[in-house]
């Protein structure tokens, strides 16, 4: 179990955006389209940040195209590696297996 939780992608969108700019998700929602039901899940960590919400937000922040769906793409990627951790460790590498031996081709006879 991890000490320190990594931010959610919509703690960050609250935190880092929302609230030093003064803006509601209400005002956020009606800027960028998109209903306001979907912009509080974001921030509660209830929904995740998908390709076509990230480009409105990047759009609407002014940040890369991939800003918002890289952090989302990170986050997931952390809680699997650590639910999947004894899996993965188990999983040898490629480059750590011996090659497979060919099959013997057997020569036609006279």
């Amino acid at each position: 179990m991890r000490d320190v939780p990594y931010p959610k992608p919509g703690e960050i969108l609250m935190e880092e955006f929302l609230k030093p700019l003064g803006i509601t998700q209400y005002r956020l929602a009606k800027e960028i389209g998109v209903p306001q039901r979907r912009i509080g899940e974001i921030v509660v960590g209830k929904r995740s940040i998908t390709a076509d919400t990230g480009l409105r937000l990047s759009k609407f922040f002014g940040t890369s195209d991939e800003f918002w769906t890289s952090l989302q793409l990170r986050y997931d990627e952390a809680c699997v590696k650590e639910a999947l951790a004894e899996v993965l460790a188990g999983i040898r590498p490629l480059n750590a297996i011996p090659p497979a031996r060919s099959p013997t081709r057997r020569r036609a006879g006279p």
